[in-house]
């Protein structure tokens, strides 16, 4: 049988956790989360990390594996899985890969470009640039060293510019001549299965979900971090959100509309960016019964 790289992708809330579970005892093979938030040994609460009993059912990978003080990164991530599925695929024909993260899904599936790695100093260089003269700044440099890019790039997102200029720095060229975007063959298959819901649905479960989290202590699991917010890992949804909160800017109430708000634009870009792929196999996640006859169609071919 070949081999196969099984993937369950889709937006925040939509409910892939469940149903990859009993995709994984069903196939009999492991999961890969490729949920880069849930790579952070520390965030478990606010990155709806699978339980204890959920891990119990089913081997994971890349769950708790790194510390929030760890610099990870998605062509980190290309290397570690793809030499992880070569010692998998000894021993399964399918390995599951699980998550949201569109970059990280991207690197496994199609390649990363062969971008030099980021020194210490360099990254503390513009994070101090971005933090004493702010987000205009950034975007005129950026405009200055990569004008292409800067017209690319989304220019309210201070990390993405950020990363341009570390690798404008290192390199000497403009980030956009080295973002070569050439696929780089895999030597398994890669089946894409994406799980999707009505808008009002999914945003319902979104709102929710953000309830149950507050229900479940992520006011107190974002407290014992807060000293380190200003760290890229803690700059994310349900977290950043709470720092307004203990900082006096927001009150509680507001800040957790804020995360509600913030995690119903995430899912947008996240379906935005999938959308874009055509490979991609869209289904209910309630339609269990037509995945797992697909997937199972699919490898007797």
């Amino acid at each position: 049988m070949k081999k196969t790289l099984l993937v369950i992708l889709g937006p925040t809330g939509v409910g892939k956790t469940e149903i990859s579970l009993r995709l994984a005892e069903h196939f009999g093979c492991p999961i890969i989360s490729s949920d880069s938030r849930q790579f952070y040994n520390e965030l478990k609460i606010g990155t709806a990390a699978p339980s204890s009993e959920q891990l119990n059912r089913v081997k994971h990978y890349f769950i708790g594996s790194h510390s929030i003080f760890d610099e990870y990164n998605a062509g980190q991530y290309e290397q570690d899985v793809i030499l992880l599925l070569t010692e998998l695929f000894k021993i399964h024909d399918i390995v599951m890969m699980v998550g949201g993260s569109m970059m990280y899904i991207d690197a496994v599936c199609n390649g990363m470009d062969d971008i030099p790695t980021i020194d210490a100093a360099t990254r503390e260089f513009w994070i101090n640039q971005f933090n004493c003269f702010g987000l205009d700044f950034i975007q005129q440099e950026l405009k200055r060293l990569d004008p292409q890019y800067y017209e690319q790039v989304d220019l309210l997102n201070p990390k993405r510019i950020i990363h341009a200029l570390e690798i404008c720095s290192i390199s000497g060229k403009p980030y956009s001549e080295l973002r070569k975007g050439v696929r780089k063959n895999r030597d398994f298959d890669i089946l894409k299965i994406g799980l999707t819901r009505p808008r009002p649905e999914l945003y319902e479960r979104i709102n929710a979900r953000v309830d149950e989290m507050m229900g479940e202590g992520l006011l107190e699991e974002a407290k014992q971090f807060f000293e380190f917010r200003q760290l890229n890992t803690l700059n994310t949804v349900g977290y950043k959100e709470l720092y307004q909160y203990m900082d006096g800017t927001w009150t509680l109430d507001f800040a957790i509309n804020m995360i509600k708000q913030d995690s119903r634009r995430y899912a947008k870009r996240q379906l935005t960016w999938f959308n874009r792929d055509k490979q991609i196999h869209w289904f209910h996640p309630e339609d269990q019964k037509r995945i797992f006859d697909f997937v199972e169609n699919l490898q007797k071919t």
